[in-house]
């Protein structure tokens, strides 16, 4: 790819990281660390991958990982 598709990639990622930091509520709680924890890893392995730094094979396995750890914060457990 090329590097205007880099720039392009990482100006999105901040606008989706800016804008997940002021919609936000107040406080950090468990889910508001782990959403944006994911849009970070998931903005920097698609920044890699569009400059040529890291395979797209490996960005569809952040995404599944990333998939996964959201469905198990969503599901409900037991508090004993």
């Amino acid at each position: 790819m090329t590097e205007a598709s880099m720039y392009v990639v990482a100006g999105l990622s901040a606008i989706a990281l800016i804008g997940f930091y002021l919609s936000k509520s107040d406080g950090f709680g468990k889910f508001t660390v782990s959403a944006l924890l994911a849009l970070f890893v998931l903005s920097i392995a698609a920044t890699l991958t569009a400059a040529g730094k890291m395979d797209a094979g490996v960005l569809t396995n952040l995404c599944f990982i990333v998939l996964g750890f959201a469905a198990g914060l969503v599901t409900p457990t037991r508090d004993k």
